[in-house]
């Protein structure tokens, strides 16, 4: 039987916004296809760990960002998995933590630097539903169904050349900025501005980091149809 270890990172500080709910999502959708699942929770006086198969961040404020980004800096085990190619999946203060830089209490605040992306302070608040196409870039070339999620940010976050969009904006704001686009997909991370959690509501998404943990092609990981969450995507993609 697969097993795997997922990561949750900082859920006493990156956990706002209810996103815990996605390694949820990512441990019953495994489990529902026979494959044993951990999730191991890595706190705030935890070191992080390299050796998890998959990690997700969650969302915060300006205070939560600027604790998560100190620890994440002075325990580095998230960086070395990721060098090591496991998937790491980052909602809104996590995407902007990985990058260069972000604003939190008005100062310019160095990141984690995964991401090849800076945040600024949006001129207004985005907050409402976002739907995005996802692109054919790097790891979501695999994924054919729409994004959907909920947003609540004040990131403008700007794209540098390493770093490729997961979807191109039909509603909402997603990065801000003209390109509209949301999200970003570099090396083994995807990152989105999208709550819900995220997840539930994009089952699609979900199956392709448990399949690159598995180190397998989507195509090869077992069918999983849930009439309930086939309703839900209805529902929010009207």
């Amino acid at each position: 039987m697969p097993k795997l270890t997922i990561g949750l990172v900082l859920p006493d500080v990156l956990g706002t916004y209810g996103d815990d709910g996605n390694a949820l999502v990512l441990r019953e959708r495994a489990r529902r296809r026979g494959i044993e699942v951990a999730v191991e929770r890595i706190l705030l006086d935890d070191d992080v760990p390299s050796t998890c198969d998959l990690y997700t961040l969650g969302g915060g404020e300006d205070s939560a960002q600027l604790i998560a980004a100190a620890r994440l800096s002075a325990s580095p085990g998230l960086q070395a998995a990721a060098a090591d190619g496991a998937p790491i999946f980052a909602v809104c203060a996590g995407l902007q933590v990985l990058g260069h830089t972000f604003r939190a209490h008005g100062n310019e605040v160095e990141g984690v630097g995964l991401l090849d992306v800076t945040t600024a302070p949006l001129e207004r608040r985005a907050t409402g539903e976002l739907v995005s196409e996802p692109t054919r870039a790097g790891v979501t070339a695999e994924l054919s169904q729409p994004l959907t999620g909920f947003e609540n940010h004040m990131g403008a976050t700007a794209l540098g050349p390493d770093a490729s969009a997961l979807g191109r904006v039909t509603r909402g704001v997603g990065n801000g900025g003209n390109e509209r686009v949301d999200g970003v997909v570099q090396g083994s991370v995807i990152a989105t501005y999208m709550h819900g959690p995220a997840l539930a509501r994009n089952p699609q998404l979900a199956d392709l980091l448990i399949a690159r943990a598995l180190d397998i092609p989507l195509a090869d990981l077992e069918p999983l149809e849930l009439d309930v969450v086939t309703q839900l995507r209805q529902e929010r993609l009207r």
